[in-house]
């Protein structure tokens, strides 16, 4: 009598066109997978390989004969029938789908399933790490959760088929990838999975799939048609209609294909079109969207950044040359002034407020923290020292990228500490009850030459004391208090001097590790405090120098 078939916990489908000799790489990573060779089995479809990656395959197979099944066959175009035929011949409770030129970290399907079978999830996903240039969802992986709602949480920007699935839902739906498809055949598998799932759970404390960007660039979704890139949105939405109807998941996943799938058709890949390829990307993508957008964009467009409102605007305009001006100025990082209007910011793109083109102005308004915008743009134009008599001041004048209500701006100097959060976008925003103190000194604000900034000039009255002072300007940007410290890397700076009095005192300035701008004032002759003391002191400007 003979027993019950052994039944693996996980089934790993490979799928391989031409991967060598990552594809090695991603066979020993399972392999070698702490769960077991006995509990998994490895099911990979060569997909008419010419590389060598058949031999490969089978090398294994040869090495591994109770764990690795094998499937060769002609060449289809595309991953979408591989991954079927692997589906038809999987035994696993799970599924777990891995690029063949990726690989796993080796504790990853044990983490996977042990959370799947804690939580009878039918989704799992396992934090993903970027290997070269490859992008990879983040916001997903935040934490460590049993059960993960499909709004808010990251999970429709995490829509590759990189993750285990419930074998007996798939088959229970029939889910299988669509083989008309050419690209991004797994964006309608998993999110129908999503849909269907019970418990979507997600494992973030361990690194569990590498995900490898090829340096021949030669993994089809980056070489992808726009043609095919548009099939695959215009699919995708109509299956989540079908499945969950209209409603907010509709919705957020297709302000999700507005800012990632479609976004990426407006990106270098324009730019290296010809203008005739570019005019037709531009007719095909307003066909799309005006059947599945319409006038629906008016009430989406507010979960999007300006210029990715832009680009969409441009497309239902049909307008090729402002969008190809667009996307160029994008990709170079350029970022036009911000326009301040009672409680409103707009980002001055071109188009604002031309009466040619009549874009709506809520289509170039900035919504929520702009830090980066003003952190970025900000900087030192000119320093110097000023003495009258027994005083002494700080002359000098900062770049600003603001325009219109220009007000509220202020420079400091302060000898407050900076968050650390500040550091990233050189910039910050602050709390609802937070005050700074009164600004001191002479100000004048004229527009930039190129009218492209506003300049701020000051006269700050320095005062007789030990002191190291961070440069900052301030703006009210929204009902909201901005502090930006003024970046002076690349500039030049007065010279010290010394400030003349019965006491006579020093002032310098310089720019700090961060690359702020940070003045000194002190005695010349400073008392000798005991050794440890000096020790302190030292120890303790350090660390306030790098806030500064």
């Amino acid at each position: 009598m003979t027993g019950r078939p052994h039944v693996p916990d996980v089934t790993v489908v490979v799928a391989v066109y031409n991967t060598m000799p990552a594809l090695t790489e991603c066979l020993e990573s399972l392999v070698g997978q702490s769960i077991g060779l006995d509990r998994i089995e490895v099911v990979a479809v060569d997909d008419g390989s010419t590389d060598g990656s058949g031999k490969e395959l089978d090398r294994f197979a040869e090495r591994f004969p109770n764990t690795f099944k094998v499937i060769h066959q002609e060449n289809s175009g595309g991953p979408a029938r591989p991954n079927n035929v692997a589906l038809a011949n999987a035994t696993g409770r799970y599924v777990f789908f891995v690029g063949s030129d990726d690989y796993l970290g080796p504790e990853a399907l044990e983490r996977m399933v042990a959370m799947a079978d804690a939580n009878d999830s039918d989704v799992v996903l396992g934090k993903m790490v970027a290997v070269g240039d490859r992008s990879v969802p983040r916001a997903i992986f935040r934490s460590t959760e049993a059960n993960v709602p499909l709004i808010g949480s990251g999970a429709l920007y995490a829509i590759s088929n990189t993750k285990m699935y419930k074998r007996a839902l798939i088959e229970e739906h029939g889910i299988r990838y669509a083989e008309d498809l050419p690209v991004s055949c797994d964006m309608p598998f998993t999110l129908e999975m999503y849909v269907r799932a019970k418990t979507v759970s997600v494992v973030a404390d361990y690194d569990c799939y590498y995900a490898v960007r090829r340096d021949d660039d030669s993994n089809i979704t980056y070489r992808a048609r726009f043609e095919n890139r548009l099939k695959v949105c215009a699919y995708a939405l109509d299956k989540l209609l079908e499945l969950a109807g209209p409603g907010d998941l509709y919705d957020a996943f297709a302000i999700r294909l507005l800012k990632v799938d479609l976004a990426w058709v407006f990106g270098a890949n324009f730019l290296a079109m010809t203008p005739e390829r570019r005019a037709e990307c531009v007719r095909a993508t307003g066909q799309v969207m005006e059947d599945y957008y319409g006038t629906s964009f008016d009430s989406m467009e507010h979960r999007l950044t300006v210029p990715e409102r832009l680009r969409f605007r441009w497309v239902f305009a049909g307008r090729v040359d402002e969008l190809t001006e667009l996307v160029r100025m994008d990709i170079s990082g350029a970022m036009p002034p911000t326009v301040l209007e009672d409680d409103h910011a707009y980002a001055r793109y071109p188009g604002f407020r031309d009466s040619l083109h009549s874009l709506p102005d809520s289509s170039f308004e900035l919504r929520g923290t702009i830090v980066g915008r003003l952190g970025s743009g900000t900087e030192l134009q000119s320093a110097d020292w000023c003495q009258d008599g027994d005083g002494f001041a700080f002359d000098v004048a900062v770049r600003v990228p603001v325009l219109g209500d220009t007000e509220s701006l202020r420079v400091r100097l302060t000898s407050d500490r900076l968050p650390k959060s500040t550091d990233a976008a050189n910039a910050r925003r602050l709390g609802k009850d937070e005050q700074l103190s009164s600004p001191v000194g002479d100000f004048a604000r004229t527009a930039a030459p190129d009218g492209e900034a506003t300049l701020i000039t000051a006269r700050i009255p320095l005062q007789r004391k030990q002191a190291e002072l961070g440069l900052r300007v301030s703006v009210d940007v929204g009902g909201r208090t901005y502090e930006i410290p003024v970046r002076g890397k690349g500039h030049p700076m007065p010279l010290a001097r010394l400030w003349a009095a019965d006491t006579p005192y020093r002032v310098s300035a310089r720019v700090n590790p961060k690359g702020r701008m940070v003045v000194r004032t002190g005695p010349l002759h400073p008392p000798k405090k005991p050794l440890g003391s000096r020790l302190r002191s030292l120890l303790t400007r350090a660390k306030r120098s790098k806030r500064k």
